[in-house]
């Protein structure tokens, strides 16, 4: 479990961040979104241990990072496109890690083919391309085979087949009870992973909860009062933009039934899907 209470950072006279509270379940993917400058890595930093917050906690399991036992073995992290020295080989960075959280060298050789490295691991890293420092980082990360993975912009760089790749991964890790939480500027990508979202703008959460995206009818029929009211007997809500109404808690199979009740001839219905990026864009506040 991942938790902040009343999480804020204060720089001089400017609060980067303020009371931020959210939580990170087991089993789950949570999504941390946020513009640039929106206090987010801030968040991340205090999280793993790399910023005094000003007040409020961050607790991994009921714990600070930084009085956990075995801290690698308990979080992996990817935090600031994971760093590592361009004169070692992907195998030395790894093997270099590997001594501080007690991992062998065979975990490292597992990963490198896992990771899809296993071609490279030679290499310098100062050769590799950005999809491929994104690969070995998510390695790095899974070292220590840690419960908790708190991965910042992991899929920069990453082809859809490197997307697939990572999505697959942190879905198998949650499913196996892991928890995930993920920030990404992909939101089309990351709608199709996460279970929740947390959005957080101006250094405040804006919104903390599942990802449920409810999806809005837009019907135009010849006498729309008889409709409006017909769909609100069903117990759906009805709104309108001047052209249209857009109904929710109905699906269009009901919407077409109730019209052809109330013998309304129908000549438009259609099922709208607000994306995640719209869901971010309108909480977040950006233009």
């Amino acid at each position: 479990m991942i938790e902040t209470k009343g999480l804020t950072k204060r720089f001089g006279r400017v609060d980067a961040v303020r009371d931020v509270t959210f939580t990170a379940a087991p089993g789950r993917v949570t999504g941390f979104l946020g513009l640039n400058g929106s206090g987010k890595t801030t968040t991340l930093r205090m999280l793993l241990g790399l910023t005094r917050p000003t007040a409020g906690q961050a607790l991994v399991d009921g714990q600070r990072y930084q009085d956990l036992k075995q801290p690698l073995r308990q979080v992996g992290s990817v935090l600031e496109q994971g760093l590592m020295h361009p004169g070692q080989t992907g195998r030395g960075h790894l093997h270099t890690q590997a001594l501080l959280c007690g991992a062998g060298k065979q975990r490292t050789e597992q990963l490198l083919s896992y990771v899809g490295l296993a071609d490279a691991a030679t290499q310098r890293t100062g050769d590799y391309s950005l999809g491929m420092r994104q690969r070995l980082a998510v390695a790095t990360a899974l070292l220590g085979e840690p419960r908790i993975l708190v991965l910042d912009e992991p899929a920069n760089g990453l082809d859809p087949s490197g997307m697939a790749w990572l999505r697959g991964l942190l879905r198998d890790h949650a499913e196996a009870g892991g928890t995930v939480l993920i920030s990404s500027h992909l939101l089309a990508e990351l709608e199709l992973l996460i279970d929740e979202v947390v959005i957080i703008a101006d250094g405040q959460v804006r919104f903390s909860g599942p990802l449920e995206i409810e999806t809005r009818l837009r019907i135009r029929g010849r006498e729309p009062n008889v409709l409006w009211q017909a769909f609100e007997r069903a117990g759906a809500q009805v709104t309108t933009d001047g052209h249209a109404l857009l109904v929710t808690g109905l699906d269009p199979e009901d919407a077409g039934e109730i019209a052809f009740g109330v013998q309304v001839p129908v000549y438009e219905l259609t099922a709208e899907t607000p994306s995640l990026e719209k869901l971010f864009l309108d909480l977040a506040g950006a233009a």
